[in-house]
């Protein structure tokens, strides 16, 4: 349909052109012919105007708008009458803000604002006039404006973008280029006193997690977690993951779940186990073995006895006792012409060899068919004073368990060293003369057991003296030799290559550093009931997660994130944190910060750590802010007392992968005490309530010292490693190697030049790596005085380099490892400064490959091994400041 709208641009009569004097007058004076009849002049109608409204004219085409056209255009809309919303200023504001054209909480301009608007409206039109009026001398030899647009290339039209879409991005170029310059120039730095991105103090952080930490949950879930028995890869232990797994999710911890492996394991079967004296006919006894209830009212269900990854077999021969079974021990015999080859060797926990594998591994080296392990009362039974249920220490019918795999020789699954045992994974090695395991059956007993055996030696091999001698009573201690009595030792147990075992894992993310981890640990399976080990640790651990737990519903986040492991398998050789640790090796050595573990958390009160030397000015720090519950002193009182210092790391607990294989920088702490009933179904909540720790005050300071030590290393702005320390310490250990090679007849001197044993090499290292780390840490000193100690501010080129700084300090760790290599002949463990000792798996190693190539007599390996950890230790002290 045609528009039948006249025409608002139809043409007019033109308007003839003023002159100078018309147009600077009110009225010009050629316009009167165009006045109405109604109107007047310019005069009259500047009296009357205000005051009754002027008609003008209707005509066709374009009207000019009047004087009171632009005061009253709201007249057109439909209800603009005198009753109407819009008759006042507040009616016509509310009904603006129901057509949402007026924010509600918008105030209206005031009169001052309105004159400021038009005075500065007026100056630029003033200057725009001004402007218009200059005339440059040059300006009539530069080419006007048509000549430069006809000499443009055209452009087609469809490619021309259009006016607001090139406004657009130049507007988001301008928004870029001004956020870019505020963050050049730090005006919206967070790097504020306090700061570095975090909402909190970190003081009064630290304060919240020390006075969150409750003994009254510690207590409870340590009830919950010794209810029944839990070895690594049963229902019960399971069932704890899953519990353990929901106490994560709580706590409302990043990623929480399960993580799989398919490990080898054992298990011992109901009537499979036997050790008997089946001759002479007249001394016909067989053992009991297993231990009484340690509940009965009512009764539990309690794991058999046995050791973990024993061999199977079925063996008689005759008895001999070789003390504590070390292998000075067995050539003592040797050298008594006492022969311990068919034998069944007798050995006692403890002593002169502390690794129970390595007892066994010693008695099959020797000859012997098998082994049996007894707990001696003068290790651990009434010769310390009252057994359990009366005191602390192991009663008669106790027996220690534990695994007889090699762990100081091959660590985690047995059966697939160096790499993860995944679900599905095909290559795996044969248990059958397998490095981490013994070759001949073996198994533990009491000394109840025991004790008719030793009896049983009377008038056998030679009688015994000293050092020999053990305290079960009522025996007269003798040798034996190939005419003992004969024992048969059968162990027939169920032996899976694929067992399921599962880590709980958890996180929280870091806002500085995500991806660098602060890795926090403790295992969860048990031989038994487990309420000291590692149940202790377990409660504390999940009491720490509990507290952390609590800063997340507050929106705190830390630095770089902490990462949580419940870990399985432990007891069997450490699997489940090796495998973790396998399975994500390259990323641990990159981005692996730390390693906080806690396995036996209290058996005592005297407070004792083995770490990295890395870590002494973060523990000492957080000493001085934690007291002994009963002493009424500081920690840190008590450690300079006492003159303490940071123990080395052997092959205890779930640190080893971490440190030695990773070099992840690793802390193992607790509260130590007289000896309890170690790996024995007496190790339950009663023993722990009652002589452990009652009212577990002892828990609840480990628990601060752990969540203090986590805010530590995840939470300061400059990681509180302590290199110069790591320096000193490693001055110790070469001047302690220097002595031990000397006690092993080291070939100072020698006419044959390829056997010189010269330690000069690893000297000189160590004394290079004093001078690198004070020079590392006079960034940290310097940063300390003019950041966090004077004004507060960093700003974000500082922040880069405090992150490069941190990282290279975490790094030194991960540099002292022989990744290419491995130590000779225990290539698993990479470590150049730590590893368990060959021969005492419980015990520290320092320089861990010269060590054990002087223990074989093998000076010219010793010396190669000098020269390599010097090397290793000197490009790793120079990359601190490169």
């Amino acid at each position: 349909m045609v528009d039948e709208k006249p025409n608002k641009y139809e043409p007019q009569e033109s308007l003839p052109i003023p002159t100078y004097e018309e147009a600077i007058t009110s009225r010009p004076s050629s316009s009167q012919s165009f006045l109405g009849p109604s109107e007047v002049s310019h005069d009259a109608e500047r009296q009357g105007l205000l005051g009754r409204r002027v008609q003008a004219p209707q005509q066709h085409g374009y009207e000019p708008p009047t004087v009171e056209s632009a005061r009253s255009s709201l007249d057109f809309l439909p209800s603009s009458g005198e009753n109407s919303a819009r008759s006042s200023a507040e009616g016509l504001r509310s009904e603006m803000q129901q057509m949402e054209v007026l924010d509600p909480g918008t105030e209206r301009p005031s009169a001052d604002l309105l004159q400021r608007g038009a005075r500065f409206s007026k100056r630029i039109t003033s200057l725009t006039r001004t402007l218009s009026f200059i005339n440059l001398p040059f300006r009539q030899w530069l080419p006007s404006m048509d000549y430069v647009r006809a000499r443009i290339p055209r452009i087609p039209e469809r490619f021309v973008p259009g006016w607001i879409m090139v406004g657009r991005f130049f507007a988001l170029f301008l928004v870029l280029f001004f956020a870019y310059a505020l963050f050049l120039s730090d005006i919206f730095s967070f790097r504020k006193r306090g700061g570095f991105g975090r909402m909190y103090e970190p003081e009064s952080v630290r304060a919240f997690v020390q006075d969150q930490i409750n003994e009254t949950y510690i207590q409870q879930s340590l009830e919950h977690l010794t209810m029944f028995d839990h070895i690594a890869g049963t229902e019960g232990n399971f069932a704890l993951a899953r519990w353990v797994e929901g106490m994560f999710a709580a706590a409302r911890l990043e990623n929480a779940d399960l993580e799989r492996f398919d490990v080898y394991l054992n298990y011992p079967k109901k009537d499979g186990r036997r050790v008997a004296i089946i001759d002479p006919p007249e001394l016909a006894w067989e053992a009991k073995i297993e231990e009484e209830l340690a509940y009965t009212d009512p009764p539990r269900e309690q794991t058999l006895v046995f050791h973990g990854h024993s061999r199977t077999g079925n063996v008689t021969g005759p008895l001999i006792f070789a003390n504590y079974g070390s292998r000075e021990d067995f050539k003592n015999l040797q050298d008594s012409g006492i022969s311990i080859k068919g034998a069944i060797a007798l050995v006692r926990y403890y002593g002169s060899q502390g690794d129970r594998a390595l007892k066994v591994k010693a008695a099959e080296l020797a000859g012997a068919v098998g082994c049996i392990i007894y707990s001696d009362p003068a290790e651990d039974g009434f010769r310390k004073g009252k057994p359990f249920p009366d005191g602390r220490y192991m009663p008669s019918d106790g027996v220690q368990r534990g695994a007889v795999s090699l762990m100081s020789w091959v660590v985690g699954d047995v059966l697939t060293p160096g790499f993860p045992s995944l679900p599905g994974e095909k290559n795996r090695v044969s248990k059958d003369n397998n490095p981490g395991l013994t070759n001949i059956p073996s198994i533990p007993l009491a000394w109840r057991d025991a004790q008719r055996l030793l009896q049983a030696l009377k008038g056998h091999g030679k009688k015994l003296s000293g050092d020999w001698i053990g305290g079960v009573p009522d025996v007269e201690w003798w040798s034996g030799d190939s005419k003992s009595p004969i024992v048969h030792l059968r162990n027939d147990q169920d032996e899976v290559e694929r067992q399921p075992i599962y880590n709980v894992v958890g996180k929280i993310t870091g806002i500085e550093q995500p991806g660098k981890s602060i890795v926090v640990g403790n295992h969860r399976d048990a031989w038994c009931f487990g309420a000291t080990d590692p149940g202790s640790g377990t409660a504390v651990f999940l009491e720490v997660i509990r507290t952390f737990g609590e800063l997340r519903k507050l929106g705190w986040r830390p630095l770089r994130t902490i990462e949580f492991a419940s870990w399985d398998g432990e007891e069997y050789n450490l699997i489940g944190s090796t495998e973790h640790v396998e399975n994500r090796m390259d990323d641990l050595r990159r981005n692996g910060f730390a390693y906080l573990n806690v396995d036996v958390a209290v058996t005592g009160d005297d407070f004792s750590a083995a770490a990295s030397p890395l870590f002494e000015k973060a523990l000492l720090r957080v000493l001085d802010r934690t007291s002994d519950p009963q002493a009424n002193k500081t920690l840190r009182y008590i450690w300079d007392e006492k003159k303490k210092t940071l123990q080395g790391l052997g092959a205890g607990s779930d640190y080893v992968a971490f440190q030695d294989m990773a070099g992840t920088s690793s802390l193992d702490m607790g509260f130590r005490g007289p000896p309890f009933p170690y790996h024995s179904c007496y190790d339950n909540f009663q023993w722990m309530s009652e002589y452990g720790d009652p009212g577990f005050q002892y828990h609840k300071v480990l628990g601060q010292v752990w969540a203090l030590l986590i805010l530590e290393l995840a939470d300061r702005p400059v990681l509180p490693f302590d290199l110069e320390a790591y320096a000193a310490a490693i001055i110790g250990y070469v001047t302690e190697l220097e002595r031990y090679a000397g006690t092993k007849g080291a070939p100072w001197k020698s006419l044959d030049a390829d056997t010189i044993f010269d330690l000069r090499p690893l000297h000189n290292a160590a004394g290079e790596f004093v001078e690198n780390a004070r020079h590392f840490h006079e960034w940290d000193r310097a940063w300390t005085q003019n950041v966090d100690g004077f004004s507060g501010y960093e700003s974000n080129v500082v922040a880069v380099q405090r992150i490069n700084h941190n990282t290279r300090m975490a790094n030194f760790e991960t540099d002292l490892l022989d990744i290419t290599g491995g130590l000779p002949g225990r290539e698993q463990f990479k470590h150049v400064i730590f590893a368990p000792q060959a021969w005492s798996g419980y015990d520290e190693a320092y320089f861990p490959g010269i060590r054990d190539a002087i223990d074989s007599g093998d000076w010219k390996l010793a010396q190669a091994q000098v020269e390599k950890v010097a090397g290793i230790l000197s490009a790793a002290s120079r990359k601190l400041n490169h």
